[in-house]
C-alpha cells in the first residue's frame, strides 16, 4: 500500500493540469460507483488525477491506482479494496479497470460490501457498462470525449469560454460570435485543431501523427480483438477497412464493395464497422428512429474526428469531408445526429444542417448552413468553428 501511495503522490506532484475538463462539473459526486468511459488518448488518466486534486487534495483517504500494476494479479481487486477500506479509505480512483479479469463482478461485490466507499473508474469506450449485468443498476456512467475546439482555444489562449447548446447557437450565433471575437480570432487556431487539437496529449507529444497512428494501431491490434474475440489473422483486413473508409471522400457506404475489397462477408464488414464505432474510430449515421438497430447498414460513414482523418490520409484529405468530420466530432458527444436525405445532417430531430465552404452553397430557408472560413454569420448562415463550443 505504501508504494501505491508513493506513486499516487508522485503523479499528483508532477501533474500540471492545463485545463479543467467540462465533464468534471457533470459528475454526481454522491454516486458510489462512477464510470468514466473514453477512447485512447482523450485524457482519462489525467481526468482521475484532476478529480483527486480538485476534490481531495492532500487527503490520504483518496487513492489513485492503475489496474495494470502487477500487484493486482497477485492480491486481487476485491481484496485490495477491502484492505484499503479497512485502513480508512473513502475514495478509490481505478484507472483502466477493464484490463482486470472479472472487473465487473468484483466491482459489484465492492459496491455491496463497502457502503462508505466511492469508486471512480476509467474504462475503454469499447466496453459496455450501462448494459452490464453486474453493474447496470448501480453505476453512473459518463463519456469523456477529446478536447472540443472551445477547450483547445482555452488551452492555447488562456481565456475561458462558455458552452452553448446547438439550439442557442442557431438562435443567437451573431451575439455569441461578437463576444468571442472580442477576445480572440478563432480561425487563427482552427487549422491546428483539425490536425492535432482533439487529443490533450498534443501538449506533450512532438510528433502528433506518430502518436495518433500508434493509438490507432493499438486500438485495432489489441482493444478491438481482445473485446470482440477476433483472430489475429484478420487484423490486416480490419486495418484495410479503416483505411478504405477514411479515403472514401463521399462518406457513402457500399457494403458489397467493401466486402469484396477486404475479402470478408457483408456481415463481417458490418461487425467490423460497429466495432470501430464503439472504439471511437468511426462515426456511423443512421436515419432517425433506427439508431438502436443492431448492425443495421449505416447511411454514412466518417472518421470519428479530424485528427484521425488527417493522420490516416495525410496530405490527401478531402476538405469537405474534413469539415463534416469536425462538425460531427463536436456535436456527437452532446446532441443526437442522424442521416437525412434533405441535408448533410439532422440534429436532435429538429435542425437540417449542411456543412460547406464559404459561400459555396445555398440551402432552403429551413436548412442551416455551417460555413467554413467565415468569422461571422447571419440568419441561417453560421460559422463552422462555432459548432466547437457545444461542450
Amino acid at each position: 500500500m505504501d508504494s501505491l501511495r508513493s506513486t499516487h503522490n508522485t503523479l499528483l506532484k508532477e501533474r500540471v493540469s492545463a485545463i479543467r475538463r467540462g465533464l468534471a462539473d457533470q459528475i454526481n459526486r454522491k454516486s458510489r460507483l462512477i464510470a468514466v468511459k473514453g477512447s485512447r488518448g482523450v485524457g482519462k488518466t489525467n481526468f482521475l488525477l484532476d478529480y483527486c486534486r480538485d476534490y481531495y487534495p492532500d487527503d490520504v483517504s483518496c487513492l489513485y491506482v492503475n489496474i495494470n500494476n502487477l500487484f493486482f494479479a497477485a492480491e486481487g481487486l476485491y481484496h485490495f479494496v477491502e484492505r484499503f477500506y479497512k485502513l480508512g479509505g473513502k475514495v478509490l480512483l481505478l484507472d483502466q479497470v477493464h484490463k482486470y479479469p472479472g472487473w465487473d463482478r468484483e466491482l459489484q461485490a465492492c459496491y455491496h460490501s463497502f457502503p462508505g466507499l466511492q469508486i471512480v473508474f476509467t474504462i475503454s469506450s469499447i466496453v459496455r457498462v450501462k448494459s452490464n449485468e453486474y453493474l447496470k443498476e448501480i453505476v453512473d456512467m459518463y463519456n469523456l470525449s477529446g478536447l472540443s475546439f472551445r477547450e483547445f482555444l482555452e488551452l492555447e489562449t488562456g481565456y475561458r469560454f462558455p458552452v452553448f447548446s446547438f439550439k442557442e447557437i442557431v438562435e443567437k450565433h451573431e451575439q455569441i460570435v461578437d463576444g468571442i471575437l472580442a477576445q480572440i480570432r478563432p480561425l487563427a487556431y482552427f487549422g491546428n485543431y483539425l490536425r492535432y487539437g482533439y487529443y490533450p496529449i498534443y501538449l506533450e507529444e512532438k510528433s502528433h501523427i506518430d502518436y495518433l497512428l500508434k493509438n490507432i494501431n493499438l486500438t485495432l491490434e489489441f482493444d478491438i480483438p481482445y473485446n470482440n474475440q477476433i483472430e489475429l489473422k484478420y487484423l490486416p483486413k480490419l486495418k484495410k477497412l479503416l483505411y478504405l473508409v477514411a479515403r472514401d471522400n463521399g462518406g457513402s457506404v457500399n457494403i458489397s464493395r467493401l466486402s469484396a475489397d477486404i475479402g470478408v462477408s457483408r456481415a463481417t464488414v458490418l461487425n467490423y464497422l460497429y466495432y470501430m464505432k464503439n472504439a471511437r474510430l468511426l462515426t456511423l449515421l443512421l436515419p432517425e428512429g433506427n439508431e438502436e438497430d443492431c448492425l443495421r447498414k449505416p447511411n454514412r460513414l466518417y472518421m470519428h474526428n479530424s485528427n484521425l482523418l488527417n493522420a490516416v490520409c495525410l496530405d490527401e484529405v478531402d476538405k469537405q469531408v474534413l469539415r463534416k468530420t469536425f462538425f460531427l466530432s463536436q456535436l456527437c458527444p452532446v446532441h443526437r445526429i442522424n442521416y437525412t436525405d434533405r441535408a448533410d445532417f439532422l440534429i436532435d430531430g429538429m435542425y437540417h444542417v449542411n456543412v460547406c465552404e464559404e459561400g459555396k452553397e445555398k440551402g432552403a430557408d429551413d436548412v442551416i448552413l455551417m460555413e467554413d472560413m467565415i468569422e461571422r454569420g447571419k440568419g441561417n448562415v453560421i460559422p463552422l468553428w462555432l459548432s466547437g463550443f457545444t461542450y
